[in-house]
């Protein structure tokens, strides 16, 4: 048993979320309520590569008020990200961890993060138990892409961040509609791409944009099982009934060579290949031809579908705050090598409750779109699955702060920990 409280050490992997640092903030202000079980909040700058580093931001001096702005500031500035995967074969970035956790006299590790930030902290939640240190390790669920887990949405029901993501492509297409009827004459076309590497989310929430069905829109994942030829086919289809279409395709659709680059974590990153899948699309059919007058136009957004925090969705940045905090009271109860989870009330109506699922069943784990959520032409997604992704979107917009007209987000002081070892470099980055 611990004589007394013990310190804590929050950070953050992978790609960021309009809603992470709501998360960050559940932790952080949970700590402060239970001071009986917790000491200093500390923050890993840059993640595990600010852990391996000594880098740690002293949460707990931090003003009040400056946490609460983490509530609607995006992304991962605050605090920090990172790509850096702790592999088996880096003995010394594993003996590392546990020094940097012992010389600050670390009790909590909790790690925000998709599933391979889960596999992270299930590492030094082993790695901690083998090395006889009393360390309680826990992982807080996020990801834009709602990968997380099984197909059967058993540990899991969504992943915070997904809620707001989804948000803003229903928004995105509705402006993109307005552009679209209004050009139609010289650009019937509009092809918009979306992020979602190989699990079909994302561009299946465009669909949102338009229950009824009104749009002339076809969307298209990863898994449509389509070729390049049978999109151009559907594509010219819509335009034969109604004159124009709206395509919105996943980043991961297979169009053949995009001269890919990948992360650290062996991710293609779509956003800084050669070629963008739409390009392609929007090259195929222009090349092929049109059945009317004028071309077909794309757009890609960027990384802004994760950092916008005016399209953030409030039922996600409240959900993101309640799974931080409900992840701290784990650690309360001495539960470690678990991720504190969302699951769906069953029956009518939208409701959650949050409970936990072992680490080692969710590390690394990706879970796939549902096959029949896809329609049979593959250019369209099911009524099933609108029932399941529109209470995710919320019906408000977020309340964010201005400050001279621009948006209010959190400063938080360089205030960090003591350095009490040895300046050291992760292993994956020498030579």
């Amino acid at each position: 048993m611990r004589a007394g409280p013990r310190n804590v050490v929050v950070a953050q992997s992978g790609g960021p979320t309009p809603v992470i640092n709501s998360s960050l903030r559940g932790v952080v202000e949970t700590c402060r309520e239970l001071q009986e079980h917790f000491g200093t909040v500390y923050a890993g700058v840059h993640g595990i590569e600010g852990v391996l580093r000594e880098q740690l931001l002293d949460m707990s001096l931090q003003d009040p008020h400056e946490i609460a702005l983490l509530r609607t500031t995006p992304a991962a500035g605050a605090t920090g990200t990172c790509r850096y995967k702790l592999k088996k074969n880096q003995e010394q970035d594993f003996e590392r961890v546990i020094e940097v956790l012992k010389a600050h006299d670390v009790g909590y590790f909790f790690y925000i993060g998709g599933n391979d930030s889960m596999d992270t902290a299930h590492k030094v939640a082993r790695l901690a138990h083998e090395r006889g240190l009393d360390l309680v390790a826990v992982g807080v669920p996020k990801t834009i892409d709602n990968d997380i887990g099984d197909s059967e949405f058993r540990l899991i029901d969504h992943t915070p961040g997904y809620g707001s993501v989804a948000r803003y492509w229903a928004l995105n297409v509705q402006n993109a509609d307005q552009e679209n009827a209004g050009s139609c004459p010289a650009d019937p076309v509009l092809v918009l791409q979306t992020m979602g590497r190989r699990i079909g989310f994302i561009p299946a929430a465009a669909r949102l944009a338009d229950p009824k069905r009104r749009m002339p829109l076809l969307i298209v994942l990863a898994e449509s099982d389509l070729s390049l030829g049978q999109l151009a086919d559907s594509v010219n289809d819509m335009l034969k009934d109604r004159g124009r279409a709206i395509v919105v395709v996943s980043e991961g659709f297979e169009v053949g060579e995009i001269g890919e680059r990948k992360d650290s974590f062996g991710h293609t990153t779509f956003s800084s290949s050669e070629m963008t899948v739409a390009q392609i699309v929007v090259n195929h059919l222009n090349q092929i031809g049109l059945p009317c007058r004028g071309s077909a136009r794309g757009n890609v957004p960027g990384t802004d579908q994760r950092h916008s925090i005016i399209h953030a969705s409030t039922v996600d940045l409240d959900e993101a705050y309640e799974v931080a905090r409900h992840a701290v009271v784990i650690a309360a109860e001495n539960d470690s090598g678990y991720m504190a989870t969302i699951l769906r009330e069953p029956g009518p109506g939208y409701r959650v409750f949050y409970d936990k699922v072992p680490l080692d069943l969710v590390a690394n784990s990706e879970r796939s779109f549902p096959q029949k959520w896809i329609t049979p032409s593959g250019t369209d997604v099911t009524d099933e699955f609108l029932d399941y992704a529109l209470p995710l979107i919320g019906e408000d917009w977020p309340q964010v702060p201005l400050e001279g007209g621009l948006q209010r987000f959190a400063r938080l002081r360089p205030v960090y920990a003591e350095t009490r070892l040895a300046e050291y470099v992760p292993e994956a980055h020498r030579g």
